[in-house]
This record gives C-alpha cells, sequence and structure tokens, in this order.
C-alpha cells in the first residue's frame, strides 16, 4: 500500500465539483483509493457521496491510501491530481 499526505488548497474544500472530479478520477484507475480525515473517518475515492461525506474543509489533511494494481504509478498521478485540483 501507498500513502501520502495532502493538505486542502480549495477555498471550500472538498464540495461537489471536486468531489465529483475526483470521483471519476479514481474510477480510471485499477488500485483502490481510499481517503481518510482527521478524525478517522474513511471513504472510497470511486464513491461520490462518501467523499463528500468526510466533510474535508480548506487547510486540513488528507490521507490517501492506494492498494492494489499498479500503485507506485496510481499514487504518483493521484498526487498530482490532488495538486492540481483540490
Amino acid at each position: 500500500m501507498k500513502t501520502f499526505d495532502y493538505i486542502i488548497t480549495d477555498e471550500v474544500g472538498i464540495h461537489a465539483r471536486p468531489a465529483t472530479l475526483l470521483a471519476k478520477k479514481a474510477k480510471e484507475m485499477s488500485a483502490t483509493i481510499t481517503l481518510v480525515n482527521k478524525d478517522g473517518k474513511s471513504a472510497e475515492a470511486k464513491k461520490l457521496m462518501a467523499v463528500m461525506g468526510l466533510g474535508i474543509k480548506k487547510g486540513e489533511t488528507v490521507t490517501v491510501n492506494v492498494e492494489g494494481e499498479n500503485e507506485d504509478a496510481v499514487a504518483a498521478e493521484m498526487e498530482t491530481f490532488f495538486k492540481e485540483n483540490l
């Protein structure tokens, strides 16, 4: 399993628009991608409502876990996605 932490910079956190982009991106990947918020609550990135339910705000750190096929490549691609969109 590959893991990285990311501090959310989007002004309103992970709300509908970025959560939709994230779920769409995660669905393109063969690995399982899980987000964990500051309270330890987790959600699979492919599940839009679960991601929004985490209530991640600007300035909060989210832990991203990548497990499965091509973990290294998927983790690197997701980290780039987070930097560009969240």
